[in-house]
């Protein structure tokens, strides 16, 4: 018996392991250096996708994303359009830098401030919120992971998990427009 379960928790650690291994000081000297706020002032339109555990996309979906900027505030008003899957219409971000750097925010349907932090061109957000399945809602930690290509270009991704297990994750290309 202990040697099953010895064999399920290494499969276990196997198979998220690479989703938790991200380390922002890995992309410190990468460039160009992300700023969130100058990035998100102004359109941005974003194309997604969220994969379940086995790999399917269980959700395609658009976002038009309005950023304002007032001093060290920035604010998201995001609308949802989905192909398949169905999720939130709109959120609205309320994200604050503080002088050490690092960004607080909320959002209307988020359980928990959102704690974020630069790294060269990346920025990691880690919050929690709750998601359906099955019928009901399941609060899960959701770990996001934005890269700077370019000066108009962004990609995102963020693994939802549960009890310290990757159950899906969320692909997400955005454009500054």
């Amino acid at each position: 018996m202990i040697q099953k379960l010895f064999i399920l928790i290494a499969v276990v650690g196997m198979t998220t392991g690479c989703a938790s291994s991200i380390k922002g000081q890995a992309y410190e000297s990468q460039s160009p250096a992300i700023d969130l706020a100058a990035f998100f002032d102004g359109k941005v339109k974003a194309w997604g996708i969220v994969q379940n555990r086995s790999g399917n996309i269980i959700q395609r979906f658009t976002v038009d994303i309005i950023g304002t900027r007032n001093d060290n505030q920035l604010i998201l008003d995001e609308t949802f359009q989905y192909q398949i899957g169905e999720g939130p219409e709109q959120r609205r971000w309320t994200l604050e830098e503080t002088t050490s750097g690092v960004w607080q925010g909320q959002a209307n349907d988020i359980e928990s401030q959102a704690t974020g932090k630069s790294h060269g061109n990346a920025f990691n957000l880690v919050y929690q919120m709750e998601v359906p399945v099955n019928g009901r809602k399941v609060k899960v930690t959701l770990n996001d992971w934005f890269w700077q290509m370019d000066e108009n270009s962004l990609i995102n991704r963020s693994y939802i998990r549960k009890f310290g297990l990757t159950f899906a994750e969320i692909t997400i290309f955005m454009q500054r427009q």
